[in-house]
């Protein structure tokens, strides 16, 4: 049997766009030679949809293009992932489905067993659990359709849940394991996913065609990677990573193991990050860019990827000196521009913020002067960034950090504009890993700007290590409390000091507020600001 994996970019409800996306890739399988194309999860409308799946119409919208896409499969076969309605009075409304569809119409429809409702998930809001196991039957073959996170409890081991598919689904006898899937991208999360698909072929001694996603839709990157895996866990194909790629594999063909292929975490993370930026603008509509260039390492490094993702030209980089910039930090940012090629502008901020100083004099009461008047600084930058951004139609790029973002390091309505976060789920220390992955085949960002103290530069002599632990430290604290949730006393016994702990998560829980109005952020690693980290604001607990 010759199976076709179609990676594709699927944009949320945009049903024209995706279903002639489909139609495309069924007709170049076939003239491949396919006898089956399969498709990412929820292929048809996108995922995640979110509360459109709320909408009858958006429902109707699926169906038809369903429909539609039936009529192109006279002679191959297609699974297709859409959701479906739930025809008895009981349970939620939908199904997230997969659709068998042959000779022109829609053949079997099987519904996800587990529905994930755990950080960035929330399925189960949508979507009823199956309960029917049942396989399709197609040339011969008996095929066991999972759909996503139905092959993530190997064994009944995982302990969100109470069913395993495929231990069911085996009882039938099937001859092969295929999984339509949405898994997004986290720079360990392809070790995991194989991890995974692995077992359910070691376990069940069939081989795995396991179709992924690709694409960014707004906060998730999903990353592709989807792979043919034989009987006992060898790799016999792999597709890129962040990329579409139609790919016809012969699995009655296989005689040697694929390659391994994946890059090193840094030039996944750039890549993704790269994706991120230029879906968010397709999909919105918008094709230009503007950021505020500091001289310092974060907003070089958005250049950077905000270039490689939309071109050079479609960025202008706007420097923002104040009284307090120092000499260098504009003649780094001019080199830096120089070497991309991409265009600039200079705005001194001393003037409006002098004003800004003047009007506000009788009403500050002759208080000494604290972070007011520094953080008015930041705000007259956000102004004329936000201004230009209105005048000529461009998306303001945020460029705060993680590291930066967790501690509330960051001015609202100043340095926290943007509409989109490209580096607020990426740690400073990080940020240096991808400012020098940036650099492998020759300076692009100037080396002053990577080696120079980082500094808001809004008061004399600043450096951000007045205000903050050093950030290979800080960045250690926070990736344990983050990511792996652990709380005071776990950081005490790992041997950092109770009161450095105490410091930084007091910072962290202090400023959720500031975090709740920060633009959407890419998401790079397991548990990022946003979507997937639900915290309450005037929450008191530390830990």
């Amino acid at each position: 049997m010759k199976v076709g994996l179609a990676q594709l970019n699927i944009h949320v409800g945009n049903f024209r766009a995706n279903t002639d996306k489909i139609i495309a890739a069924i007709q170049a399988a076939e003239a491949q030679g396919a006898d089956l194309v399969v498709f990412s999860e929820l292929s048809v409308c996108g995922y995640p949809s979110r509360d459109f799946l709320e909408f009858d119409d958006y429902i109707s919208k699926c169906i038809e293009a369903v429909n539609e896409i039936a009529q192109h499969t006279m002679n191959v076969a297609a699974v297709v992932g859409a959701p479906a309605r739930n025809p008895r009075p009981e349970g939620k409304d939908l199904f997230n489905a997969a659709y068998f569809l042959y000779q022109g119409k829609v053949q079997k429809v099987i519904h996800k067993t587990l529905l994930p409702t755990y950080d960035i998930f929330d399925e189960y809001r949508y979507f009823e659990p199956n309960t029917v196991f049942e396989l399709v039957e197609f040339k011969d073959r008996k095929l066991a359709i999972t759909i996503c996170e139905d092959i993530w409890n190997v064994g009944n081991e995982n302990p969100l849940y109470v069913a395993c598919p495929m231990d069911e689904l085996i009882k039938l006898q099937p001859d092969l394991m295929i999984n339509l899937s949405a898994s997004p991208f986290s720079y360990r999360q392809y070790h995991e996913r194989m991890s995974v698909v692995r077992a359910n072929c070691d376990r069940y001694q069939l081989p795995m065609v396991y179709v992924n996603q690709v694409g960014a839709q707004t906060e998730l990157i999903f990353d592709g990677g989807s792979v043919v895996v034989g009987a006992g866990g060898t790799l016999a194909a792999q597709l890129p990573f962040f990329s579409e790629e139609l790919r016809v594999v012969d699995l009655d063909d296989i005689r040697e193991p694929a390659p391994f292929d994946l890059p090193a975490p840094v030039s996944l993370i750039y890549d993704a990050l790269v994706l991120g930026i230029r879906d968010y603008f397709a999909k919105l509509g918008f094709k230009k860019a503007i950021l505020g260039l500091s001289g310092g390492i974060d907003s070089a490094l958005v250049l950077c990827l905000a270039a490689a993702a939309l071109g050079r030209d479609n960025v202008l980089s706007v420097l923002l000196p104040s009284a307090y910039s120092s000499g260098h930090s504009v003649d780094d940012s001019l080199a830096l521009v120089r070497n991309l090629g991409s265009p600039h502008e200079i705005i001194p901020i001393e003037e409006p913020f002098q004003s800004y100083l003047k009007t506000l004099h009788p009403f500050f009461k002759d208080l000494p002067a604290n972070v007011a008047e520094e953080n008015l600084q930041a705000r007259v930058r956000g102004t004329l960034l936000m201004a230009m951004s209105n005048k000529f139609g461009y998306i303001l790029l945020n460029t705060t950090n993680k590291s930066e973002a967790a501690v509330g390091y960051g001015t609202l309505y100043g340095d926290m504009c943007g509409g989109l976060a490209v580096l607020g789920d990426v740690y400073k220390t990080q940020v240096y890993e991808l400012a020098h992955y940036v650099n492998r085949n020759g300076e692009v960002i100037p080396e002053n700007i990577i080696t120079k103290a980082p500094s808001a530069e809004l008061r004399p002599g600043q450096k951000d290590s007045d205000s903050l632990p050093e950030y290979d430290l800080l960045d250690k604290v926070l990736y344990q409390y983050i990511e792996l949730r652990q709380g005071p006393k776990e950081l005490i016994v790992q041997g950092f000091e109770k009161t450095l702990v105490d410091r930084i998560l007091r910072m962290v829980n202090m400023n959720e507020w500031k975090r709740y109005q920060a633009p959407p952020i890419l998401r790079v690693s397991p548990k990022a600001f946003g979507m997937g980290r639900r915290m309450p604001i005037e929450g008191r607990y530390l830990g």
